[in-house]
C-alpha cells in the first residue's frame, strides 16, 4: 500500500526531493525549492475539468480527466514521473491537497511502473502551512540581532562569517537598494517565504536560538518581508557595522559595476551585456531621481554616462565618481539619522573583525 508522509521538517531539512503534480500555473504561483513540475494536467486540461466539475459534479470531472489524459499521453506522463521516482527514491509527490490528483498519480505509479512512491499528506497547502508556521514561531521564540551600517560597509560578508545568519538579501536575490537587482529575476513572494521558512528551520533544527540578520526595511526589491517579521526586527537590537569611505566605494564598484556588469555579459554576451547593464544602471538612478531632486540628479546621470560610454580602462575611476557623490550626498544621510534614531538599541559598533569578535563572543555566551 503506498503511504503518505507526514515528517515535514525532515522533507525540508535533508532537502528531499518533491514531484509536484499540479498544474504549471498553480506552480508558477508557488512552490518548493527542491520541487519539480510534472503535472497530471496541463493547465488547459484542469481548466476543463474544472468548469465540468462546478458544472456536473465530480463524477463527471473524473471521467473527462480520464479521458483527457489517456493513451500515449498518459503513458508519457507516467514515464516522466518513474524515471523522477528511480532518480529519487527518497522523495515523495504531492498536488494541492493531497486529493484525488497525487492518489491518481501514485496508483498510476504503482500499478503501471511498479513504483510504490509516497505522497505528502494534506499536499502543497499543509507544506506551505507547516512553513508559515515556521516563520511565526522563529518570530516569537527566537532572539533577533540586526547589521546595520552605511552603504558598502560589507554587511552581507560579515553575515557570511557567522553560522547563526540569515541572508535575507540573498534569499530576494536582489542586494536591498534601488541598484539591487541582479540578472538572476527575483522569486515570487509565496517562493520568497518559503526560502526564509527553509532557512529559518535548518538553522533551529540546529539548535540555533539567536538570529542574525542585516537590517532591512520591510521590502527586498518586490519580495515584502512578512508583517510579524518585519515588526519583530524593528525592535531588534542593532550592531553597527563602520568601514572608511575609501573602501566602502570600492566594494560598492565591485558589487553594484565590476559584478553585475560581469553578470550581464555572462548571461547575454559581450555587447547585449553591457547595453543591459547600462540600461539597468541607468534605470536605478532615474528610480531616485524624485529623492535626488533635479539639479544632483543631473549631475550624477552625467558622470554615470560618461563612465557607461568610457573605455573599461577608464571607467572604474569614473563610476567611482558618481559613487561617492551618491553615498556622500544620498544615502550617508539617510543611514545616519536611521541610526541616530534609534542609538538606545545599538549593541556595538566597530569595523568588520571587531563586529565578527563581537557576534561570536555572543554566541559563545549562551
Amino acid at each position: 500500500m503506498s503511504q503518505s508522509r507526514t515528517d515535514f521538517a525532515t522533507l525540508f531539512v535533508d532537502e528531499v526531493a518533491l514531484l509536484d503534480v499540479r498544474a504549471p500555473v498553480e506552480f508558477a504561483k508557488g512552490a518548493f525549492p527542491q520541487a519539480v513540475n510534472l503535472p497530471l494536467m496541463d493547465d488547459l486540461e484542469r481548466q476543463r475539468v474544472g468548469t465540468r466539475y462546478k458544472r456536473q459534479g465530480q463524477q463527471a470531472a473524473l471521467e473527462l480527466g480520464h479521458r483527457l489524459v489517456s493513451g500515449e499521453l498518459k503513458r508519457r506522463r507516467i514515464e516522466s514521473w518513474a524515471r523522477f521516482a528511480r532518480a529519487h527514491p527518497e522523495g515523495c509527490l504531492y498536488c494541492f491537497r493531497g486529493g484525488l490528483r497525487s492518489q491518481i498519480v501514485q496508483r498510476w505509479l504503482r500499478d503501471e511502473a511498479g513504483i510504490d512512491y509516497p505522497r505528502v499528506a494534506g499536499g502543497y497547502k499543509a507544506l506551505r502551512g507547516f512553513l508559515s508556521e515556521v516563520i511565526e514561531r522563529a518570530v516569537v521564540e527566537c532572539e533577533w540581532v540586526r547589521i546595520g551600517g552605511l552603504t558598502g560597509v560589507g554587511k552581507t560578508e560579515v553575515l557570511a562569517g557567522v553560522a547563526n545568519a540569515v541572508d535575507l538579501e540573498g534569499l530576494a536575490c536582489h542586494r536591498g537598494s534601488s541598484f539591487g537587482g541582479r540578472v538572476t529575476p527575483q522569486p515570487a513572494q509565496i517562493d520568497f517565504e518559503h526560502r526564509l521558512a527553509i532557512a529559518l528551520l535548518k538553522l533551529r533544527e540546529a539548535g540555533t536560538a539567536r538570529l542574525i540578520v542585516e537590517d532591512e526595511g520591510g521590502r527586498i526589491g518586490r519580495c515584502m518581508l512578512p508583517l510579524a517579521l518585519q515588526r519583530r526586527m524593528q525592535r531588534a537590537p542593532l550592531i553597527w557595522l563602520e568601514a572608511p569611505l575609501s573602501q566602502r566605494i570600492e566594494r560598492v564598484l565591485k558589487d553594484y559595476v565590476i559584478d553585475l556588469r560581469a553578470e550581464f555579459i555572462a548571461a547575454f554576451g559581450l555587447k547585449p551585456g553591457l547595453e543591459h547593464f547600462a540600461e539597468r544602471l541607468e534605470q536605478s538612478l532615474a528610480s531616485l531621481s524624485k529623492r535626488l531632486g533635479v539639479e544632483r540628479y543631473r549631475r550624477l546621470a552625467a558622470l554615470m554616462s560618461w563612465a557607461l560610454a568610457s573605455s573599461a580602462e577608464e571607467s572604474l575611476a569614473l563610476h567611482r565618481g558618481w559613487i561617492h557623490l551618491l553615498l556622500d550626498e544620498y544615502y550617508d544621510p539617510i543611514y545616519r539619522y536611521q541610526r541616530d534614531s534609534q542609538q538606545q538599541q545599538v549593541l556595538f559598533s566597530g569595523e568588520r573583525e571587531a563586529v565578527l569578535d563581537y557576534l561570536r563572543s555572543m554566541a559563545c555566551a549562551r
